[in-house]
């Protein structure tokens, strides 16, 4: 449902809506609002990652958004509206 804050958007992660400060990417939004420092688990051994280099360089803060899998958390401004989702691994 939108909202009336010009300065906040709503979305929602693994299904749990949220509202985030407008213009900061997905990954400032799911540690700052979220208080949430983990959203993907490796391939191999399920390790938890999340933001590490903040400029795209890595593939550590990757995420579904609106069913686009593999997208980095750190250069994807957050949108109302917007489905995040944690990922395991990187999809296909």
């Amino acid at each position: 449902m939108p909202h009336n804050d010009p300065h906040t958007v709503s979305i929602t992660v693994d299904a749990a809506p949220l509202t985030v400060p407008a213009g900061h990417s997905v990954a400032a939004a799911l540690i700052l609002t979220a208080d949430q420092l983990t959203w993907r688990t490796t391939r191999g051994g399920g390790s938890p990652r999340g933001l590490f280099c903040g400029i795209g360089s890595c593939f550590d803060c990757l995420v579904t958004v609106d069913e686009s899998p593999n997208q980095r958390a750190c250069l994807v401004p957050v949108t109302e509206g917007m489905s995040v989702t944690t990922q395991n691994g990187v999809s296909p």
